[in-house]
């Protein structure tokens, strides 16, 4: 009988192909945000060599990266649904839909602010568990059960919104309804405004970043929505690679029948993703509509494109069971960078749409060549 640590056992374990051992490159290039990565930094070149120098400075920055968390939350929350081998084409209509929501519990009904975002999210929460239920239990694609909610959630949102206001097309009221109260004054700061203010005055003093000839900073602090974008991306890329939870998720996409027999609670796995993709909808409604201090019917309009889009150039596969929360973080700030850079340069900022659809194309082909390289695909 072979001993288990003898030589002849030790080399047998070397030569199992399930030890194989890949080399650093071939790792690299199984990393499914490398192609966003690649894209970032061409972007990113292609502005510094024609962009004015002001775009890169610390005011465009956070000028470019505002819109790129907005859509960055939502693409967060496409990309783990996308991973889990579903699609949720209602999320920009979830957005004006969750909007009317907030903003009709906070003006029409004069409701705390914590209550009525508690509201938002779990008027979110409800319709993302409905789109969830009716793709597990009737069979039909999600592309299908979602697309019509995108319909209905956008003409819920039109009816509502005549309904709140009384036939205006925006409802407005929303600042001055949310800093009522002290502690609405509190947590409106959590969704509104500035973070790190105190920091960036002390920079500014000690002569660490621009400021005005009175001292005040011409930067003064990172809009929430950017410190809300980067807090999701870290929490949902740490669980979707290093948990059980994100180990499910790769299942559930990549083979549901195989991980349902092992075990994989697959049809919670795949409700939860709906319900977080419809909830991260919700926060971009919140957001959105404490910055503009009003809601309309056409707010999120094609963010569902974009969000799935910023996925895809991320890594994600269409087939689900591949892609990165990181790649997709990254694709949206691409997307923020070209919305927003185009207008620092000369170019018709109508080209911004031509870009979209370029990016997916090359993101798709980029992503299958390296993928069937690696893998030894045909």
């Amino acid at each position: 009988m072979t001993e288990p640590n003898s030589p002849s056992a030790l080399a047998a374990k070397a030569a199992d192909e399930r030890l194989k051992h890949a080399s650093a490159l071939t790792r690299l290039l199984r990393r499914p945000e490398l192609g966003a990565i690649l894209g970032l930094v061409i972007v990113t070149s292609f502005f510094i060599a024609i962009a004015n120098p002001v775009m890169f400075e610390l005011s465009g920055i956070m000028n470019f990266m505002a819109p790129a968390a907005q859509l960055g939350i939502l693409a967060i929350g496409a990309s783990l649904l996308m991973v889990g081998g579903e699609f949720d084409l209602s999320v920009g209509s979830m957005v004006a839909f969750a909007g009317l929501i907030f903003a009709a519990c906070l003006v029409t009904f004069g409701l705390p602010l914590p209550v009525a975002i508690l509201i938002a999210f779990i008027c979110a929460a409800a319709i993302g568990f409905i789109n969830g239920q009716l793709v597990i239990h009737t069979g039909l694609p999600s592309f299908i059960v979602t697309l019509a909610f995108l319909f209905v959630l956008r003409g819920l949102s039109l009816v509502g919104l005549k309904w709140a206001t009384g036939g205006a097309t925006q409802l407005r009221g929303v600042r001055e309804a949310a800093t009522r109260t002290s502690l609405d004054a509190f947590i409106y700061k959590l969704f509104a405004g500035d973070a790190f203010e105190g920091l960036f005055a002390w920079l500014a003093a000690h002569d660490w970043i621009a400021k005005f000839p009175n001292g005040q900073p011409k930067v003064t602090g990172v809009p929430v929505e950017i410190v809300w974008f980067v807090g999701l991306a870290v929490v949902c890329a740490i669980v979707l690679a290093r948990t059980r939870y994100g180990n499910w998720i790769f299942a559930a996409g990549g083979d549901p029948n195989a991980a349902r027999n092992s075990g994989v609670p697959t049809r919670r796995v795949k409700t939860s993703l709906f319900v977080l993709t419809a909830c991260c909808a919700a926060l971009v409604a919140v957001l959105t509509v404490l910055d503009a201090g009003s809601t309309d019917a056409r707010r999120g309009f094609q963010k569902e494109f974009e969000a799935i889009i910023a996925a895809v150039i991320g890594g994600c596969l269409l087939t689900g069971g591949y892609g990165s929360v990181v790649g997709a973080a990254v694709g949206a700030v691409i997307f923020g960078m070209v919305l927003i850079g185009l207008t620092y340069t000369a170019i018709d900022q109508d080209w911004y749409l031509v870009f979209l659809g370029g990016m997916l194309l090359m993101a798709v082909f980029f992503n299958n060549i390296i993928r069937k390289r690696v893998t030894g695909e045909r």
